[in-house]
């Protein structure tokens, strides 16, 4: 006779979106079938003790870039989403520039898929991306299976000739037309061109190109003018929105003033706006370069305030590497930026979050899990922890500590600002649909995996 399930976690202390209860956690084929607080055991079913361990969500991170096709050696998916597993992230989101080519088309996008598929460790999605003259290509991505759109409102850099392009307010306005029409949400890189040009051509006219020349030319002033003007075409175009790394509190306040006027608008912030300010740029270098920059302590403290008072709907990684020669230059406008942090979200948010300032498991795992997969459509299977969900889980112990170092990066380059950092916590087990993707004992598994998430109108399905 078949045993009812597969897999019975026992004795943990659950998080749940609006509670923490000591429970056992049935799973079978994948799902979890059974969530009580005891599961009578079986003969023949794995069982976990999780006896004085956390059970979290596994983190859905809406926000990383792994490179690939073409880009392999800035970081690849397996390397990337090993970064990943280690951190308890079950799920991500891949951007859709640096790519040779960029995903801006239904061939691109195939081209992705190709080169995703059997070497990641853990689930995955993908964006489009909205660059100018690709209106047109939106729907067959739409049809490919991506969870929303990409724009930028400044230049991303990039090299070579196919490289990924700011839209410009007509490209915008057009594009979240058809992303309405769609059904899709559009995720914003919000800062005004024209303001961080202006500056950073000034500063580099003059000789200035050091540390905090770069912080200067990239001010609050063209997060806020940007949001603004993003907001508006929103209300136009009755696009759905949602906006990565918000570094302001200033941004913040006027995205809860949308939504308390009805817009279908959401905001994201880092963990290096939480956790990392301009000092750090100043003492770190270009390994804590980012866009928008790293913000004052003031303005972090600000950020800190609107993340316990609910304002910020999710927290993701923004991991974005490079090779190391990228990040040498004695011009700091040319450096690569980019932070490698991916590894370290999760905990992160619970020192800083929890441990540090009280606020509870059930919003922390509700901005780095459920909100996320509320947003790109996946939340039928992934994002919290609840009969028929995926069984995508973190084990944490919330009261081992632990100090990061550069031998325990999983990531190609081994780039994080965090090394060195002392976290409270650390992530005994990540499972990925019932099966053990990383052991804090024995590492990570042997395979990969992962699949590709392709959004579904009420629903998500699994390919």
């Amino acid at each position: 006779m078949q045993p009812e399930l597969d897999l019975i976690i026992t004795e943990g202390t659950v998080v749940l979106p609006d509670r923490v209860a000591k429970m056992d956690i049935g799973i079978r084929n994948g799902k979890i079938q059974s969530l009580t607080p005891s599961i009578p055991y079986t003969h023949g079913v794995a069982v976990i003790q999780a006896d004085g361990l956390h059970i979290l969500p596994g983190t859905v991170d809406i926000h990383v870039h792994f490179n690939e096709p073409g880009l392999g050696s800035w970081e690849g998916f397996q390397t990337g989403s090993a970064a990943l597993a280690a951190g308890g992230i079950t799920t991500y989101v891949d951007m859709p520039l640096n790519g040779v080519p960029p995903t801006t088309n239904a061939e691109h996008l195939e081209a992705k898929k190709q080169v995703a598929k059997q070497h990641s460790y853990v689930d995955y999605a993908l964006w489009g991306g909205l660059v100018e003259g690709n209106v047109d290509q939106l729907a067959e991505m739409s049809a490919g299976g991506v969870v929303g759109f990409k724009a930028f409102m400044s230049e991303p850099g990039g090299e070579g000739e196919d490289i990924f392009t700011r839209a410009d307010d007509t490209t915008l306005r057009s594009g979240m037309t058809e992303i309405a029409r769609l059904g899709h949400v559009l995720a914003l890189h919000a800062e005004d061109e024209p303001t961080v040009s202006a500056l950073a051509n000034q500063a580099v006219a003059e000789g200035r190109t050091g540390v905090r020349d770069y912080l200067d030319s990239r001010p609050i002033e063209a997060e806020v003018i940007a949001v603004k003007r993003a907001l508006e075409y929103s209300r136009q175009t009755n696009c759905a929105l949602h906006f990565v790394h918000i570094s302001s509190r200033e941004a913040v306040d006027i995205i809860t003033a949308a939504k308390q006027e009805g817009l279908d608008v959401t905001v994201e912030t880092c963990p290096h706006y939480l956790v990392l300010t301009d000092q750090d740029v100043e003492d770190q270098g270009v390994l804590a370069k980012c866009a928008p920059p790293l913000r004052s302590a003031t303005e972090q403290s600000a950020l800190w305030d609107a993340v316990a008072l609910g304002l910020i709907d999710i927290i993701a990684s923004d991991h974005s590497p490079c090779p190391p020669e990228m990040k040498q230059s004695n011009n700091f406008f040319e450096a690569w930026g980019g932070i490698s942090g991916a590894q370290s979200t999760l905990l992160l948010m619970l020192e800083e979050g929890y441990h540090r300032r009280q606020i509870s498991l059930p919003a922390i795992a509700n901005m780095l899990s459920k909100h996320p997969a509320e947003r790109i459509g996946v939340s039928q299977s992934k994002g919290q922890i609840k009969v028929g969900l995926d069984a995508d889980l973190v084990l944490v112990n919330l009261e081992q500590s632990y100090t990061l170092e550069h031998d325990d990066l999983y990531d190609k380059h081994r780039q994080s600002p965090y090394v060195g950092y002392s976290f409270s916590s650390t992530v005994h087990k990540t499972i990925v649909r019932g099966h053990i993707v990383y052991d804090q004992s024995s590492g990570l598994t042997d395979t990969c995996i992962g699949q590709f998430i392709a959004y579904q109108t009420g629903g998500v399905i699994h390919g």
